[in-house]
């Protein structure tokens, strides 16, 4: 008798597929017009994230917790909001942010946090910008255009050299996993047995076709789930 499928028991929704640390929420506070400062007091490594996330007081008495920037140190001056200077850590409007300037904690709507450009060593480029919209240049190389009333921090994300030590070890990279709270290792359905993937058997390879219907009952949908198109891409 074989045994579920992976996505079959995630499915289920127990306690081995749910994340159970709640690490620290890195975004914008505060939301006003007027320009603060505060100080860096502490850099925080987050268990399950690379990058280091940095504690910032306010005058005002407000703690905020934002991604650190490369460069950024304890006791650091931190300007928020419009006007704030063009130094590494602060945060500003793009529209008041010169062409050419990295940013990285990307907002798309005002107000939402930062969403865009948080993972370790990433960053943005300032492109151009005109009466209502800014050009960025996402980490990805692709252009996308945001209102000029989102907010970005200007610099490029910490950590960013960590992925130029090897794991070395399958034990080292299990650590890793188990701090993201993703399954490791994960067994690859040819190399399973007939009865226990659609994709099993002694051939190593599907014998079938991978795609699938996106409707598909979760003992069957595995593969290229939906897809519009399989198959090699001809080069004319």
């Amino acid at each position: 008798m074989g045994k579920r499928l992976i996505s079959q028991r995630s499915g289920r929704g127990t306690h081995t597929f749910i994340a159970k640390h709640k690490g620290i929420q890195a975004r914008y506070c505060l939301l006003n017009d007027e320009l603060l400062n505060g100080e860096v007091t502490d850099l925080i490594k987050d268990t399950g994230r690379h990058a280091i996330i940095a504690e910032i007081i306010f005058t005002n008495g407000v703690t905020e917790y934002l991604p650190a920037a490369e460069g950024l140190y304890l006791g650091k001056k931190i300007q928020q909001g419009a006007g704030a200077q063009i130094s590494i850590g602060n945060v500003s409007y793009l529209s008041d942010l010169p062409e050419g300037c990295p940013v990285y904690n990307v907002e798309k709507i005002l107000g939402d946090g930062g969403t865009l450009i948080k993972s370790a060593g990433a960053y943005a480029l300032l492109m151009a910008k005109d009466k209502k919209k800014a050009t960025l240049k996402m980490p990805s190389g692709k252009m996308i255009n945001l209102p000029l009333t989102c907010r970005a921090t200007i610099g490029n994300i910490s950590c960013g050299g960590k992925g130029d030590k090897p794991f070395v070890k399958a034990g080292n990279m299990f650590h890793l996993m188990k701090a993201k709270h993703k399954m490791y290792p994960r067994v690859r359905g040819v190399k399973m047995n007939a009865v226990d993937h659609p994709f099993g058997g002694a051939a190593h390879h599907p014998g079938k076709s991978k795609s699938t219907s996106r409707n598909a009952p979760p003992g069957r949908k595995v593969g290229a789930i939906g897809s519009t198109r399989t198959g090699r891409r001809k080069k004319n």
